[in-house]
């Protein structure tokens, strides 16, 4: 099944983003250090490009994922023209601290009172642009929720007297151009619950993360102690073990998978299971050549991945 969703607010939000890209200096695009890619929106390189402005990546939740990965998708990044790229987690103040320093660097003609540095931020819905808003004005002005979408129009706010920051609504972009993205990002909590089914989601995710992270796995549900051969499971298998282990039965005695779909989730999305990342450059670049789009556009930063060189897990 294909994930898709694209709330009608968004079309509106992308047009009152193309009007304010006119009058930035740089952006900012917020990215969810377990899925970089996947929680990369193509149409803002669209307008990025087109207004020919710099930008500043930056990879929030990097406390979730796996440094070894991460690093990996910074070399990346930061080859890229134009591009600088930061890992680091919106929720520690003494991160978001060092982000105006970096954009001077990205833009080092602003930032003076006479020419003071304009800065639009952006990104997929729950990536953390308002909680680096608030840690980077140091007071709350953004509303912050755990669930996407939360904010709904464009705010500007100064920084200082050198600098202006202009936070936008969380915003998709119409149509996943490939299925395991829309997963990832559901995984991650970047899709409205309206628009998944949380045990497909979890299959999906249990199935990645019993490839990459089994030993975490094994660590956090303890299915040694259950004679489980973490190597020899599938996605479903991990899920009714999980049921079992913690006893979540419905009232006509068989598991429930649902419950225990919402549970796994959860402890994914606050790191309970450990550091880790659902993609990697170099698998990123194999899924692309091995799967067929939803579409034949595939969006320009696929295209990018596709030609890089490999970069080592």
């Amino acid at each position: 099944m294909s994930i898709q969703w694209y709330p009608g607010h968004m079309t509106q939000a992308r047009k009152k983003a193309e009007e304010t890209m006119e009058f930035t200096d740089m952006v900012i695009e917020v990215l969810d250090a377990r899925v970089p890619a996947a929680s990369h929106n193509p149409m803002i390189d669209e307008m990025r490009l087109f207004r020919q402005r710099p930008q500043l990546k930056i990879l929030n939740k990097a406390d979730l994922a796996d440094p070894a990965v991460t690093q990996a998708w910074l070399n990346y990044f930061n080859a890229q023209p134009n591009t600088k790229a930061v890992a680091l987690s919106c929720k520690k103040p003494g991160d978001a601290k060092k982000i105006p320093a970096l954009c001077r660097k990205v833009t080092p003609h602003r930032g003076t009172h006479l020419k003071p540095l304009r800065i639009m931020i952006m990104g997929i819905p729950n990536v953390g642009k308002s909680t680096l808003m608030n840690a980077l004005l140091n007071r709350r002005i953004a509303k912050v929720g755990d669930e996407p979408a939360v904010t709904k129009s464009q705010q500007r706010f100064d920084i200082d007297d050198t600098m202006s920051i202009t936070d936008t609504p969380g915003m998709m972009w119409p149509k996943i151009a490939y299925e395991s993205d829309g997963y990832m990002l559901a995984a991650s909590h970047a899709i409205g619950r309206n628009a998944v089914i949380d045990e497909d989601v979890a299959v999906f995710l249990a199935d990645n993360l019993l490839k990459s992270y089994p030993a975490l796995l094994n660590a956090r549900y303890k299915l040694d102690v259950m004679k489980i051969d973490v190597t020899k499971i599938d996605g479903v298998d991990l899920l009714e073990a999980i049921a079992k282990r913690r006893s979540y039965k419905r009232h006509d005695g068989l598991w429930d998978m649902e419950k225990t779909a919402v549970a796994f989730l959860t402890d994914y999305r606050s790191g309970a299971i450990g550091r880790v990342s659902l993609e990697t450059p170099t698998s990123r670049q194999e899924m692309i050549a091995s799967t067929q789009p939803n579409d034949n556009d595939q969006s320009e930063s696929d295209t990018d991945t596709a030609n890089a060189s490999e970069t080592p897990q």
